[in-house]
């Protein structure tokens, strides 16, 4: 009953993306388009933290790489080639992932793997803001939305809402990529690594190659939505990978629930639809937002999809759930 449900929910929440253009205004179909690829974004880091037990606060640059790669490209005449440029821009993002993951990985985990992954990120900011060829701090403007050609058919994607339902195809094929990961035989063994390293290193795991697969698919994964991300904007800046963007997927993660494959992407949805209703608020606006987040957190600690689910399972058999309630609340005492 709860896949049936949340597949249910899960189809309606799609028709009704791919028929937003059809009746509401461009504002917030532009509003739903970056929704859409900030919530892939944040999928490619939960695989990273909620499968391989890996806590990284430099998604952010890895993001941005894929932007100004598919920025820098555009701006160079190569538009006619738009789906080569976004596997070059994965390309490229999953080639510095593994090459940070390779000197990373092997000296620092948790906290210390955060703060220099962290350093990284910071430092590429600091860097494109320093190079005026890629327009230092006021990045680069005006990128075109080329057009895609699939076999014989050739879309303009500079179009109506052409874009828009590109970005709907792409970032449902992102999450399908992703969904494969999670929940086939690399996806298991990062889990059984996230919950007992060394009992999965002395079944023969190698540890450390799984990790660094992870590190550079998340990272593949954040470059490919960066580069979606720039001909949607129109517009990149060195500030596409500041601190707030890299813990922009850690938010989201909370919010939907890292123990869910969902979580980060109702995270994201949910976090935007506080934003969009609170616009008119001006000067209060963060402190509503802030609450709302705080609340939410502490009410729901396994997220909103964790709540979901609990919810689901009651309704399903309540008795069952009241009896797990009480076989974990009330253990027997052992003399």
């Amino acid at each position: 009953m709860n896949r049936t449900i949340s597949g249910a929910l899960l189809a309606v929440l799609a028709a009704a993306l791919v028929l937003l253009p059809f009746w509401a205004n461009s504002g917030l179909v532009f509003l739903a388009g970056t929704t859409m690829v900030v919530a892939v974004f944040a999928l490619s880091w939960n695989l990273l933290f909620g499968y391989a037990g890996l806590a990284s606060f430099g998604s952010g640059g890895l993001f941005s790489i894929g932007a100004y790669t598919m920025a820098v490209t555009l701006r160079g005449g190569y538009e006619g080639q738009f789906l080569l440029l976004i596997a070059l821009s994965t390309a490229i993002g999953g080639a510095v992932a593994f090459a940070i993951g390779v000197v990373a990985l092997r000296r620092s985990t948790g906290i210390f793997l955060a703060i220099l992954t962290l350093a990284l990120a910071e430092l590429l900011r600091i860097t494109l803001a320093k190079i005026h060829w890629l327009g230092a701090e006021d990045g680069i403007p005006s990128i075109v939305r080329p057009k895609a050609s699939i076999g014989v058919a050739t879309v303009d994607l500079a179009q109506g809402n052409h874009y828009y339902w590109f970005l709907c195809v792409a970032c449902a094929l992102l999450v399908a990529l992703c969904w494969w990961i999670a929940h086939g035989r690399f996806g298991r063994t990062l889990r059984t690594i996230r919950l007992d390293t060394e009992r999965a290193a002395f079944m023969g795991v190698d540890t450390h190659r799984y990790r660094l697969v992870a590190f550079t698919i998340s990272g593949a994964i954040a470059a490919c939505a960066g580069s979606l991300f720039a001909p949607w904007a129109q517009i990149v800046t060195p500030d596409i990978g500041n601190m707030m963007r890299s813990t922009q997927p850690i938010l989201f993660t909370l919010l939907g629930g890292a123990s869910s494959f969902w979580g980060p992407m109702i995270g994201a949805f949910l976090f935007s639809a506080i934003e969009f209703s609170t616009r008119t608020l001006v000067g209060i606006q963060e402190i509503i937002t802030g609450g709302i987040l705080l609340g939410v957190v502490l009410l729901f600690p396994t997220g909103v999809a964790g709540a979901w689910n609990a919810l689901v399972a009651r309704l399903a058999d309540p008795y069952r759930a009241e009896a797990k309630a009480k076989a974990t609340t009330l253990r027997p005492v052992k003399e």
